[in-house]
């Protein structure tokens, strides 16, 4: 297995919570969640042998770790009493009975040594049912270099063992079985043996996942993998979570080559501070996993012309001073150069960018025809204006574009909330200025909230400042805006009379 694949995976193992150990999946004659027919019931589901498992710290709530559910069989007999009695008449179909054969010595006439010294399994299979299923299967058992003997006997060092069952779960029972700590390796395997099915059932997983903890570590494997579509994904996350994919413990297990890409991004919607913070978290990994010291030495020659792609130019002179400059990874000319061009009238060539990166371009949903003001409202004495919402693709919500007063210009306090299904993803407490016109004022997040399609949301504001505030009028519950559909429900939590009519949070400012 590629080593930057093994990394990844170590990181998600090492993110998931203790648990109890399952019953390890053993070579049987017949699977053990067979009972004999004096026992057997037509009308009970069999359960699965698979727990179900914590999510990850990185991933969003999950309904279920299974994409598919199994296919209910009928009760079979145990392995003892196989020997004895007519089990393949028990059994009504093809699917039935590739089900018994699964990970079953019996009848077996190729057995796989997978995994590595130590971790090592060996799982039994049938040449026929894979070779059916995989054309590398095929081109193994039955082409011109396989082995002309009654049993074949082969050693997989660089697949899982957990991710080779999967494999042979889903060519024998058509059953898709992916957690969190089996996907990646899922997905190579599915990829080395040419399943794509399998191949896009762990894409899906992996997208309904991703988040910007993950963002980085996946886009590496999406490269890896060469799947275009997931690298696309990722790049949404990380253009508009910037701060927070770079700040995360994945980005420091990415390759070279994924950093390099990543830095060369225009749209990357944070500061170039935080940037170079990244790079030499990165720097430091790399040393590390290169069995080098992590000095400012070492850091600068692992990461090469990658440094190049830092934008220092465009730091403010306190930022570049009080950080890259005391860094030691720059060197002594180029600090010079730096402090040249941020002071000096005639500055050197330098070979940093000196452009700002173009970041994202922001998008506001307006969801009112007009806007008004009465003697008698808007009102605010600490009650709660909220709007639910939902949306038909994932998008970032930056924040919310607000009214201000009706009566000159004022300063607003403000607690901005955005939740779902009653957990909240996004809050921020500030303040902001209104002139007195009826313009809408942005208030933003400190980092945009990402938003799941086709999942309901409230955003909520609470108010504090001169009473009278201009209010929106001629609501619609349904807009279009760019790619994006947004659809707007009255929320329980709108103590202040805002609903889909009417009322505060005019505006959804967001990224897609």
């Amino acid at each position: 297995m590629p080593y930057h694949m093994k990394l990844a995976n170590q990181r998600m193992k090492s993110c998931i919570p203790a648990k109890d150990k399952d019953e390890e999946e053993v070579n049987q004659e017949v699977p053990q969640n067979v009972v004999p027919p004096s026992q057997s019931n037509p009308n009970r589901v069999q359960p699965s042998r698979h727990k179900e498992t914590s999510p990850l710290s990185w991933q969003p709530r999950f309904p279920s770790k299974r994409i598919s559910q199994p296919p209910q069989t009928p009760s079979l007999p145990t392995a003892k009493l196989s020997e004895h009695h007519n089990w393949q008449a028990t059994v009504n179909t093809v699917h039935e009975r590739n089900a018994v054969l699964f990970n079953n010595p019996l009848m077996a006439d190729v057995f796989f040594t997978v995994g590595i010294s130590g971790t090592q399994k060996k799982i039994p299979g049938h040449k026929v049912i894979l070779g059916s299923g995989s054309s590398v299967f095929y081109a193994m058992l039955f082409g011109g270099l396989a082995e002309e003997v009654k049993v074949m006997e082969i050693n997989i060092p660089d697949v899982e063992p957990a991710a080779f069952l999967n494999l042979l779960r889903f060519l024998y029972c058509d059953e898709i079985c992916i957690e969190a700590d089996t996907v990646l390796a899922t997905l190579y395997a599915a990829k080395k043996y040419i399943v794509p099915q399998l191949a896009k059932a762990c894409v899906r997983y992996l997208e309904t996942s991703l988040s910007a903890k993950n963002a980085c570590v996946l886009l590496s494997q999406g490269r890896l993998f060469e799947e275009v579509e997931l690298m696309q994904r990722c790049w949404e996350v990380i253009d508009a979570q910037a701060e927070e994919s770079l700040q995360s413990e994945g980005f420091t297990d990415i390759d070279k080559k994924t950093l390099e890409t990543i830095l060369s991004r225009e749209t990357l919607n944070t500061r170039e501070l935080c940037i170079f913070h990244a790079v030499c978290k990165w720097a430091k990994a790399e040393c590390v996993r290169q069995e080098l010291d992590t000095t400012p030495q070492n850091q600068r020659n692992v990461l090469g012309d990658c440094i190049q792609l830092v934008r220092f130019p465009t730091m403010s002179l306190e930022e570049f001073a009080n950080g890259p400059a005391q860094s030691g990874i720059l060197s002594l000319k180029e600090c010079h150069d730096l402090f040249l061009h941020f002071t000096a009238l005639n500055t050197p060539k330098l070979p940093f960018n000196k452009l700002n990166r173009k970041g994202l371009s922001q998008y506001r949903v307006h969801r009112f025809q007009s806007s008004a003001y009465r003697s008698n409202q808007w009102r605010y004495r600490g009650r709660c204006d909220s709007i639910q919402f939902s949306v038909d693709r994932r998008i970032f919500i930056a924040g919310f574009g607000l009214y201000g007063s009706s009566n000159a210009a004022s300063e607003y306090k403000v607690s901005l909330e955005l939740k779902r299904n009653g957990l909240v993803e996004g809050q921020c407490s500030t303040k902001f200025l209104s002139d007195g016109s009826s313009n809408t004022f942005p208030v933003l997040f400190e980092s945009p909230v990402q938003i799941e399609p086709d999942t309901c949301y409230t955003a909520s504001v609470i108010l504090d400042g001169k009473e009278l505030s201009y209010f929106g009028q001629e609501g619609v519950a349904e807009i279009q805006c760019g790619k994006v559909t947004f659809q707007f429900q009255c929320s329980s939590d709108s103590t202040n009379g805002t609903g889909v009519q009417g009322g505060q949070i005019p505006e959804l400012i967001f990224y897609c």
